[in-house]
């Protein structure tokens, strides 16, 4: 009998999805002030599971956060649900392939944030920080008097960044506003400061926060990393490295094109194709971040873990440990 993932994604199957073709991957956000929270959630995750539609949907007061995953043809039948909201006026959506489904079930949960500062009471809608498209930023980052700041994870900084950008070495963003009390403390508030991050949600955010420091100027890449990626030639580009992602893909370089990184499932940290040859690193099980941390009677159960996850797939079917690790990555924020 087929558990409730394996009947989503075998209603993926049936609803639109040509066995070869490419998935569509949608990455979303929108900060909006939405009313009637409990009901659009039911209505929402009814639709993606009748649709197929795989991911993660978060709902707050503040708006909308998450990914899905589906053929094209779904995809598109959801987010024209979303936009039939009326808080939701314009909803730009960052659009990937990928050769699989990227999600192993469909949540749509209600939190006090769509991403997680610990500042619901900050008023994003009305005092973030100034836009910059993709195409505009070299321009800006490049200016005297402009303080680049990474709004990202540490993990993810280690794999690509815009160069001379300040890092704030957190582990989550809870951690950015204290650092930035500190590391603006003493800082000439006439500086501009300018933010980025994976998709926008996190340094739209921290633009609001930074503002309420006294900072007037203060800028934020439309659309994240992914959006420079997209539109922004190699040869034109001032990224380096890739760019790490909350899916099965890890990583992503120029051109939305999936990188060479891979990922830990013992400590979800990502590791290069490198780390991959130390003896210390056994898929499912440990790396050299890890190794140390791991017991032996740990390593033993993720080493089950990954026995029983390979069987799964060689059956055409999905381990719920896995959906369990996609969805711890999930949560650290976008």
């Amino acid at each position: 009998m087929l558990n409730h993932v394996d009947k989503f994604r075998e209603s993926a199957d049936l609803v639109g999805h040509e066995v070869g073709s490419d998935l569509t991957v949608a990455a979303l956000y929108k900060f909006a002030r939405i009313n009637g929270l409990t009901k659009k959630r039911s209505a929402l995750l009814s639709l993606c599971r009748s649709r197929g539609v795989l991911g993660t949907f978060l709902l707050a007061k503040e708006g909308i956060n998450g990914t899905i995953c589906g053929s094209k043809h779904d995809v598109t039948f959801v987010l024209d649900h979303i936009r039939s909201w009326g808080e939701i006026k314009d909803l730009e959506v960052k659009f990937s392939t990928s050769k699989a489904q990227n999600f192993n079930r469909m949540k749509v949960k209600i939190k006090k944030e769509i991403v997680t500062m610990g500042k619901p009471e900050i008023d994003v809608v009305s005092n973030s920080g100034i836009y910059v498209e993709s195409n505009d930023w070299n321009n800006l980052i490049t200016k005297d008097n402009v303080i680049l700041i990474d709004a990202r994870n540490s993990y993810e900084v280690s794999m690509g960044k815009f160069n001379n950008a300040v890092n704030p070495a957190t582990d989550s963003f809870k951690g950015f506003p204290d650092w930035a009390d500190g590391f603006l403390y003493n800082t000439d508030r006439k500086n501009k400061i300018a933010m980025y991050c994976t998709g926008g949600i996190r340094c739209e955010k921290a633009t609001a926060y930074i503002k309420g420091l006294g900072f007037d100027e203060v800028y934020h890449l439309k659309g994240g990393v992914l959006k420079y990626l997209e539109n922004v030639t190699e040869e034109n580009s001032l990224w380096e490295g890739e760019c790490f992602v909350f899916d099965e893909r890890v990583s992503l370089i120029h051109g939305l094109i999936e990188g060479e990184h891979t990922l830990c499932y013992s400590c979800q940290q990502p590791i290069s194709m490198e780390d991959c040859q130390s003896p210390l690193y056994e898929r499912g099980v440990s790396c050299a971040n890890c190794y140390e941390d791991r017991s032996d009677e740990k390593k033993k159960k993720f080493r089950e873990r990954q026995r029983q996850i390979d069987i799964a797939k060689s059956r055409g079917k999905t381990h719920l440990g896995d959906g369990a690790m996609n969805d711890r990555r999930t949560k650290r924020g976008y």
